[in-house]
């Protein structure tokens, strides 16, 4: 297998979690079967990530950390997302990220558009995995709620700046697990990431 260059970006806010866990197995075990892999904790990035009163002419400028992260999603062959799902979305620190991140001239260009009318992707040719964590279970997350954040994260953030295909790994009843749960779930990232999957 060729060796890819791969982004794992813990999404998790806290120091310790479930999602940071999931991102440093899969970066071992990628890195283990030869795979260039940079790791980002977000709990570890400080950032305004309030757009507040910006717009795609005057937005913030990106603190250095921003840039360096904007650096590694466009160096990047593949994303490894790891988040928890909190209230139907994404934590608000990590949707900040996205929000003051993904800006216009570096991941999507509006003076282009693609045949249905949408900013011009600038980040295609790129690949994604998202591995997301929940209370909810899987049947409801589907029938219930119809994957909305699923939808959203796959369509609306990474498909409408490049990254396809998105494919999700989804474990549920991640607050408080059954024994050997998260055992089996580190097992099955692991051979994900050996594959770089």
């Amino acid at each position: 297998m060729q060796p890819k260059k791969i982004l794992v970006l813990d999404g998790h806010p806290a120091d310790s979690s479930l999602s940071r866990t999931f991102a440093e197995t899969y970066a071992d075990a990628a890195r283990g079967k030869g795979h260039d892999v940079r790791l980002v904790h977000l709990s570890e990035m400080q950032f305004d990530f309030d757009f507040g009163q910006g717009n795609y002419h005057d937005f913030k400028p990106l603190e250095p950390v921003l840039e360096q992260v904007l650096q590694d999603f466009e160096w990047s062959e593949h994303l490894v997302l790891t988040t928890p799902m909190w209230w139907g979305g994404l934590p608000a620190k990590l949707k900040g990220l996205i929000d003051r991140m993904f800006i216009p001239g570096r991941t999507f260009d509006t003076r282009n558009t693609t045949k249905i009318g949408l900013p011009a992707p600038m980040l295609s040719g790129r690949t994604a995995r998202v591995i997301l964590t929940s209370d909810t279970p899987g049947w409801f997350m589907r029938l219930i709620y119809r994957q909305a954040l699923i939808r959203q994260v796959r369509d609306q953030i990474l498909g409408f700046v490049g990254f396809k295909p998105t494919r999700f790994t989804y474990f549920a009843g991640a607050s408080y697990p059954k024994p050997g749960h998260v055992d089996r779930w580190v097992s099955k990232i692991a051979k994900i990431g050996a594959a770089a999957a």
